[in-house]
């Protein structure tokens, strides 16, 4: 059996028997975060860690660990957030609620970033509300649970300083954050599939940030489809930094900030 069939069967057994759809990512993606793994359970070969998946459910966990949670902080990209300060404050303006949508959440950094910096900058609660979904329930329970943690290369108190009042947000616990029911409250977590599942409806501001830099390309132009059909006119659209619309798509929207890829929808 060649290394290329070991793989191969390997990608097969996590699509079958996991909840993770690794038929939508690609491929060098997922061979980064498989052999991390195959490193940390000392395997040398995919036939063998494939053995390891099929008899160890701890390590089949691991794995969804690994390939589901993609580099994330809370205000990851600060001049992005600090360009939605105004974003926000000119949806809130112009709509007595408004909505926003956390598309492929992972986490919840992302969402409960949006939560708190509505409520920093003073919105009420009835102002907003924050929709966010991702594909894998794991993620939703973590994500909903709220709990993150500061490590060697994650600082979560830092991360929150973007904040002119962090400690409102997040009650600590030695290295232990948890988000404050204050910013849990305003946000809603579903599931939902960027490719098979249909559009949403009516959304002030879209996050769909650094999520096709993962995915196979024949899956990121419906991913990109999906969102921005979601946004209502006039509405917000925000993308990853190396990240863009294809054309066609691209001529529903004008750019409100084309280095940080922010995108508002023009009247159809």
């Amino acid at each position: 059996m060649t290394q290329t069939t070991g793989f191969t069967d390997l990608l097969t057994y996590i699509e079958d028997e996991t909840t993770f759809a690794s038929s939508y990512y690609d491929d060098a993606y997922l061979d980064r975060r498989i052999s991390a793994r195959m490193r940390r359970t000392g395997v040398d070969d995919y036939r063998g860690y494939l053995d390891v998946l099929q008899s160890e459910a701890d390590e089949r966990d691991e794995l969804l660990d690994t390939l589901s949670v993609n580099v994330t902080s809370f205000f990851r990209d600060t001049k992005v957030w600090e360009t939605l300060r105004d974003v926000i404050a000119d949806l809130a303006d112009t709509n007595s609620t408004v909505n926003i949508w956390s598309a492929a959440c992972a986490d919840g950094r992302e969402p409960y970033s949006v939560a708190m910096l509505a409520l920093d900058m003073g919105l009420d609660a009835r102002q907003f509300d924050v929709l966010a979904t991702d594909i894998d329930e794991g993620a939703l329970d973590r994500a909903r649970n709220g709990v993150y943690r500061s490590t060697r290369t994650t600082d979560v108190e830092d991360q929150l300083s973007f904040l002119q009042n962090p400690t409102r947000f997040a009650d600590q616990d030695g290295d232990n954050f948890r988000i404050a029911d204050e910013a849990r409250d305003q946000v809603t977590f579903d599931r939902h599939d960027l490719i098979t599942d249909n559009p949403k409806d009516g959304f002030d501001l879209v996050f769909c940030r650094n999520v096709c830099i993962y995915i196979d390309k024949q899956y990121k132009r419906p991913i990109l489809q999906t969102v921005s059909d979601s946004v209502a006119d006039d509405g917000y659209l925000v993308l990853g930094q190396t990240e863009t619309l294809p054309r066609d798509i691209k001529d529903g929207f004008d750019a409100a900030d084309p280095r940080l890829r922010i995108y508002r929808r023009t009247e159809q």
